[in-house]
């Protein structure tokens, strides 16, 4: 009987490893909008169970030359962002290391090299503090 509960907690303990390591993709299709203007890429629900959320941007790719997100529902402390680019160049490692308070919104990140496609972006986080909720990354683009 002792042995039967001992497994169990032990598949339970490497279940809920499995799932902290688990990412979470959101595919995201922007709308069209006039240069200068704020376009939305995507959402991602950012909860204690990950530490890594993707948005992906799909096709037709339109240019970017800067991004920033809004943080709702719970404050978060982003730690960087990958952008990834439809040329299949390198991979941008931005270092973000800012907590956003719920409502908050990040600074306004250039990309480099100026006006770029935008295949996906990742984000790594940590949330703050589990009674706090889950929080909700909004990701926007500008032309």
């Amino acid at each position: 009987m002792k042995t039967n509960y001992i497994k169990i907690s032990m598949l339970f303990i490497a279940l809920m490893i499995g799932f902290t390591s688990i990412q979470a993709q959101q595919v995201a299709v922007p709308r069209g909008g006039s240069n200068g203007s704020w376009r939305l890429l995507g959402t991602v629900t950012a909860n204690h169970t990950a530490d890594h959320d993707q948005i992906i941007v799909a096709g037709p790719h339109d240019y970017f030359r800067r991004l920033k997100f809004k943080v709702t529902g719970s404050p978060l402390n982003m730690q960087k962002m990958i952008v990834r680019y439809d040329d299949g160049g390198a991979p941008e490692n931005i270092d973000v290391r800012q907590n956003i308070a719920k409502g908050g919104e990040s600074r306004e990140i250039d990309l480099r090299g100026g006006k770029r496609k935008i295949k996906s972006v990742d984000f790594w986080y940590d949330t703050k503090g589990f009674l706090n909720g889950r929080a909700d990354v909004t990701l926007f683009g500008i032309k």
